[in-house]
């Protein structure tokens, strides 16, 4: 079965001459030119625009789809004086909180949530597969929870915060964790437990709608898709191509087991939940340096390479794991050499967290890093 993929992806916007974050969406979206399908559309922050992909049927495709967005928002950028910066938290900071847009919707979240909203400003990528059938998008949910961790750990790109470095390998999961329910979500029976929980939620007033449902993986609330969201926007354009083509792997080989009649691994949530704080801390091995030193990096290193297969143990080879249990589906979409490629040029080049920190060492500048980050957005 060949499933459809779609990306959205957030940026932030960022002075030309300062690098700090500056609330000019408004300006950049005037310049854009509306489509069909996807394309380039408002955040609730003023310092951040989204790009939306079309639905693609395969990586080639949403290649080219998202290169495109991304020059296109870069270009606009640059017409009102900033830059399209990939980078899951402020790396500079702003004068202030961002101000949110002037939405009824955006009014009432600020109004419920209070000071979470003023650290609004994070980005992610979520990588959308086309699964219609609600019963099978929550199976294939439960199915895509074990591995969370793995994908959290490729993709961080979050170390610098308002100026400083957290030790963190993505401090955009921490800031965004503090929401209601922000996290890994639980395991569900079907699409009725689904709505029920959704209910019960909006009911307690920890949300204000399935919009807020703020879990790592979900169905879609307004497409007929899972939607994993777990992972930093990335730097680079063949960064969100790999996050894609994992996603969609994995996707591919829940659907089929759901299919066959075979449940979804057990998996206790808070092991689960701590299981993606390591992979945020300290990302995978080789990154473990960038978290900590020593034996402490060590620690958290193995850790954070989560779950097998199996639910149970803690693996120190999850990307190993992950790639035997959706080989078969890479393989027949003719997909394998891209993911060992991209994964061999992450190995080498470093995740986005160490890329970050390594443009920063050169100089002890932290505007190098923003420059850096408004460099590889674009790049082909």
């Amino acid at each position: 079965m060949a499933l459809t993929v779609g990306v959205e992806e957030e940026f932030l916007l960022t002075d030309v001459t300062t690098r700090r974050a500056v609330c000019r969406s408004a300006d950049v979206l005037r310049a854009t030119v509306p489509r069909v399908g996807g394309g380039i559309v408002a955040e609730m922050s003023e310092t951040q625009v989204e790009t939306v992909s079309r639905v693609c049927a395969d990586l080639p495709e949403l290649r080219s789809e998202l290169l495109g967005l991304r020059r296109a928002a870069a270009r606009a950028a640059e017409g009102a004086g900033c830059r399209l910066v990939g980078s899951g938290t402020v790396v500079l900071g702003s004068p202030g909180p961002p101000p949110v847009l002037d939405r009824p919707r955006y009014h009432r979240i600020v109004e419920r949530f209070g000071p979470l909203v003023d650290q609004q400003c994070v980005c992610s990528c979520h990588v959308h597969v086309g699964i219609a059938d609600r019963d099978e998008a929550v199976q294939v949910v439960n199915h895509l929870r074990p591995w969370l961790p793995v994908l959290l750990a490729i993709s961080g790109n979050s170390p610098y915060w308002e100026g400083r470095d957290t030790g963190y390998h993505s401090w955009r999961t921490q800031l965004w964790g503090r929401w209601p329910t922000a996290g890994p979500p639980p395991r569900l029976a079907g699409a009725a437990e689904y709505r029920e929980v959704v209910a019960d939620l909006v009911g307690s007033g920890a949300i204000l709608d399935d919009a807020m449902l703020y879990w790592y993986v979900r169905p879609s609330h307004h497409q007929p898709t899972v939607e994993v969201r777990v992972a930093d926007v990335p730097q680079a354009v063949d960064d969100a191509v790999l996050l894609a083509a994992l996603v969609k792997g994995l996707a591919t080989t829940a659907l089929a087991e759901v299919r066959a009649g075979r449940g979804a691994p057990y998996v206790a949530d808070q092991v689960l939940r701590a299981a993606c704080w390591r992979a945020s801390r300290y990302g995978l091995p080789e990154d473990g340096a960038d978290g900590a030193a020593g034996a402490a990096g060590a620690a958290g290193a193995a850790g954070a390479a989560a779950l097998a297969a199996d639910g149970r143990t803690w693996s120190t080879t999850g990307v190993s794991a992950l790639l035997d249990h959706i080989g078969p589906v890479l393989d027949a979409a003719g997909e394998t050499g891209f993911v060992l490629d991209a994964l061999r040029e992450r190995r080498l080049g470093g995740s986005g967290s160490h890329r970050q920190r390594l443009a920063h060492r050169r100089r002890g500048r932290l505007e190098d890093v923003v420059d850096m980050l408004a460099d590889r957005a674009v790049a082909g």
